[in-house]
């Protein structure tokens, strides 16, 4: 490790293969905290290259354990996080509008590293137990069209580097592979990235999956369409960058998505929302997610229609309904 981080600290880049070691080492336990802080340190000083991401993706999801879930078609709907905005938990919000509207939903999270919380901090919060175990999975997504999965439960090195993700407190490049090693390797994506060069890096490395998928990132740096400002979406076949008002939504303010500073207060967020008692800001801000997911599914329905339906999940408590059928099913 020495060796190594002497040519990174020199600017040098690894190779694909190398990439996939490196990572292989660390999740058996080879390089030590302190060798692993560096490492990580190294990629917030400059961009990963495709080689490095895909090197260090193809490590991560050999080492997986894998689900088959094949059979329902899902998507996920996943942020990186690390964009500093401490956000309440957006992407799993969605996720449970989407279920109620009838798609097929696996959701990879984990506990926050650099945010107050994480997707797999909520659903502790409401008592839900994390599982590996595929009955148990199959049996979630039968009667509520959604299984969340735990992150470091399903993947090894992920479980090796969290004291040191908590600790360092920063983005690390753990935070740019989270969204890309879903164990389960789900067939749709909407991906949230918090900037533009991570941006036409996931869509170059998603370009060769048969994932059909979408990249998003708010201009003002968020990892979300956040309607606080533009935001670009990039499809396979097509980018655009739309305005809130283009799609009929106010804009709203950084404070108005601030997800408090506690998981306690961002699971009552996150209630608030499935109970259509939050503010019009956070509404909109979970429908245009879960909205935008729908047209990845379903890409000859406009992304109007695709808003009507997501909204209507929220406000006729069908959302609310999927997600106390989760909470029976996993607690």
């Amino acid at each position: 490790m020495k060796q190594i981080l002497y040519r990174l600290f020199e600017h040098q880049y690894l190779g694909r293969d190398e990439a996939r070691q490196i990572l292989q080492n660390i999740a058996t336990g080879k390089y030590n905290d302190s060798q692993i802080a560096s490492l990580v340190t190294v990629f917030l000083m400059r961009n990963i290259s495709v080689e490095e991401l895909t090197g260090f993706r193809e490590a991560l999801l050999e080492m997986r354990v894998p689900v088959d879930l094949s059979e329902y078609k899902p998507i996920d709907i996943v942020g990186t996080g690390g964009d500093g905005k401490n956000t309440f938990n957006i992407s799993t919000t969605a996720c449970f509008v989407l279920a109620g509207a009838g798609y097929n939903v696996v959701k990879h999270g984990n506990y926050g590293a650099t945010s107050v919380s994480g997707a797999s901090n909520v659903m502790e919060q409401h008592g839900v137990k994390f599982t590996d175990k595929v009955d148990k999975l199959k049996e979630s997504m039968d009667a509520c069209h959604i299984a969340y999965l735990h992150a470091p439960i399903f993947n090894p090195a992920l479980k090796a580097v969290a004291a040191v993700r908590k600790n360092l407190g920063v983005r690390t490049f753990f935070n740019m592979l989270g969204p890309l090693v879903n164990p389960v390797i789900p067939t749709y994506q909407l991906l949230g990235v918090y900037n533009l060069p991570l941006l036409r890096l996931y869509s170059y490395t998603y370009q060769e999956s048969a994932t059909r998928f979408a990249v998003v990132h708010s201009l003002d740096g968020f990892d979300e369409i956040s309607l606080t400002t533009e935001f670009k979406v990039a499809m396979p076949d097509k980018e655009k960058v739309y305005t809130p008002e283009m799609l009929g939504f106010a804009r709203c303010t950084e404070a108005d998505l601030d997800g408090g500073e506690s998981p306690e207060e961002a699971a009552q967020i996150f209630d608030n929302v499935l109970h259509n008692k939050a503010t019009q800001a956070q509404k909109n801000c979970v429908v245009v997610n879960a909205a935008f997911a729908i047209q990845i599914i379903c890409p000859d329905k406009k992304i109007e229609d695709c808003i009507a339906e997501a909204k209507e999940s929220l406000e006729s408590g069908r959302a609310l309904n999927t997600f106390n059928k989760f909470m029976s099913l996993n607690s």
